[in-house]
């Protein structure tokens, strides 16, 4: 009996808090649907293993747009469209090739992958002896007469003691990015590059990389960092190994492509825009499932789960689907220019890009007085698990908006394991838990929820 009066008591507690925050049980309602429901995941699953990898200006990508397209029609938005724009192309060709030749003409192949817009090497490969740096200044000290005519070897890792993993990947992607450049200034003929990733393993991670269009442009592989670790011993005891690499890349022309955007119109404010978006782009050499598969289908959701609960937001709610974020970011920019040109008035926006993992809460581009405002809610936040509200990064698409005089918002995850997959053939979909996914489709969904309701005062 007793059992049955705390039951009733714990019943109307309760009620009666609902009753006084009703915020709280919208979201709680949130959290509900989006555990409970497995559409974003089946999104995921069709966009990861029957679309694939989808670099911007492939024939995949045109499937991802025409997809994303769809699911949006699907779920009978206010308004579907696309945003033109033009990319790249540029393609990997050929399964990359490398061994490190010893002097004792043993031969030991290794994994490498071609980096991202890289040109190809001659028709029969690149043998060359190697110089092992691990920063630019080395490089800078050892001069042209160490390194013309031999291949560049940069072999810094991310930092395993940063407890923050974005800035590990800060510290070391430099190399990736203009170490061929760097590399030519001196007489290189080729770049070998370490994979950014914290793991120990044969896993190769691609990633775009820029030419200096006055210089001289060399191809660029990036290797294993088991591949690296063993090509850097190797150097210690036998500093005129031969290292062969083989790549087809090519160029093509400009292509023609689009930025996917749905609606559902405010009932109040229909001019004033929420957003919240992912990049629908990825590499090409795995299925681009936490990069950014789980953003795109996340903010497919956020509008699924208003509808689904009959939320009717009070001001206009735009998913955008970025293009071309993993390259040039001509999708980010694109969106930018046609806000400008429009004036359209935007509250918020909300950018997804860290992955399928648990979320733990926000980072915020924005003003300490607009940060200290949604604070308000940290209480109700934490309840999910959303202890972090801090300021910092939004997200590359959404950061052309920054000016504009309204917060960037990016989605926090853990990303202890984030670079196990970023560019790598390992980002599949079997690597996405599907509910951390839905944590991170809830947090976002909420965040608008409140926001919309109650703005930010």
């Amino acid at each position: 009996m007793k059992k049955i009066v705390y039951l009733i008591l714990f019943i109307g507690i309760s009620l009666n808090m609902n009753a006084a925050n009703p915020d709280s049980l919208v979201v709680n309602k949130i959290y509900m649907e989006a555990l409970a429901d497995n559409t974003a995941y089946t999104n995921l699953e069709y966009l990861c293993t029957q679309i694939g990898g989808r670099l911007c200006g492939s024939v995949e990508s045109e499937k991802a747009i025409a997809w994303a397209k769809k699911c949006l029609e699907e779920m009978a938005l206010d308004t579907v469209y696309l945003q033109k724009l033009m990319v790249s192309h540029w393609t990997r060709g050929e399964k990359e090739v490398a061994y490190i030749k010893f002097n004792s003409a043993e031969i030991k192949n290794v994994h490498v992958c071609a980096l991202g817009e890289s040109v190809a090497t001659p028709k029969n490969g690149i043998t060359a002896e190697v110089v092992e740096v691990k920063s630019f200044e080395e490089l800078i000290k050892l001069g042209k007469e160490n390194i013309s005519g031999k291949i560049v070897f940069y072999n810094r890792a991310m930092d395993p003691s940063k407890f923050i993993t974005f800035e590990a990947y800060g510290g070391a992607a430099g190399q990736r990015f203009v170490g061929a450049v760097k590399a030519a200034e001196f007489g290189a003929v080729g770049v070998v590059v370490r994979s950014l990733t914290l793991l120990s393993d044969f896993t190769t991670h691609t990633g775009i990389m820029k030419y200096d269009s006055a210089g001289i442009n060399i191809p660029a592989v990036a290797i294993s960092t088991k591949d690296a670790d063993l090509l850097s011993e190797s150097l210690q005891t036998d500093n005129h190994l031969l290292f062969y690499m083989k790549t087809s890349c090519q160029f093509f022309l400009e292509k023609e492509s689009y930025n996917v955007i749905g609606e559902v119109k405010g009932t109040e404010s229909p001019n004033e825009i929420m957003v919240v978006g992912g990049h629908l782009d990825s590499w090409d050499n795995g299925q681009g499932a936490h990069d950014d598969g789980v953003g795109v289908v996340q903010s497919i959701e956020v509008l699924r789960l208003f509808k689904k609960l009959g939320v009717k937001p009070k001001h206009t709610i735009r998913v955008v689907l970025f293009m071309d974020e993993e390259c040039h970011q001509r999708g980010g920019k694109k969106y930018a220019e046609i806000v400008k040109l429009k004036n359209e008035k935007h509250i918020v926006a909300i950018e997804s890009d860290g992955g399928g993992f648990t979320p733990n809460g926000f980072s915020f581009d924005t003003s300490q007085d607009t940060l200290n405002a949604i604070k308000k809610w940290s209480s109700l936040l934490l309840n999910y698990g959303l202890y972090s509200l801090t300021k910092g990064h939004s997200g590359v698409d959404i950061g052309f908006l920054k000016g504009l005089g309204f917060p960037l918002i990016g989605l926090e995850t853990d990303s202890q394991r984030y670079f196990d997959f970023q560019h790598a053939e390992t980002d599949t979909f079997d690597k996405v838990n599907n509910r951390q996914m839905q944590l991170g489709s809830a947090a976002m969904a909420s965040l608008i929820y409140l926001i919309d309701k109650n703005g930010i005062q």
